[in-house]
């Protein structure tokens, strides 16, 4: 079996998952980056969006997260967002009332969170 990826996904107020991966895909400012066993070193900035970590045995972790940082080192990626949330926390409903209110605020910030929760919403399903 090939070496497995270390990963943490870390939002500022929480350890959100952490185990053990054969691949994560998160979005950064130059796209949609995969990451597999043996990755170069790498420091990238998150935007917001969906990342995927694939564990070895079981289903794909989804997660939306926000603004944040990317790194990867020796087989070990830690994924540092200021706010992030598995598929499983996320309410649609709620999400959705967020995403009006951001709207008619003017929050671009707060939108963009919206819009990466509801995208993991439709990806889980």
């Amino acid at each position: 079996m090939a070496d497995l990826l270390q990963i943490e996904l870390v939002a500022a107020d929480r350890v959100v998952w952490s185990g053990q991966a054969s691949q994560v895909i998160a979005r950064t400012v130059e796209g949609d980056l995969g990451v597999l066993s043996g990755h170069a070193p790498l420091l990238s900035l998150l935007v917001p969006g969906v990342v995927e970590i694939k564990p070895p045995d079981g289903e794909v972790v989804r997660a939306a997260v926000a603004e944040g940082f990317l790194s990867v080192a020796d087989n070990h990626v830690s994924i540092l967002s200021e706010d992030a949330f598995l598929a499983s926390e996320v309410d649609a409903s709620a999400t959705r009332a967020e995403l009006e209110a951001a709207q008619s605020e003017g929050d671009q910030d707060a939108v963009m969170r919206a819009e990466a929760k509801l995208r993991l919403i439709d990806k889980a399903s």
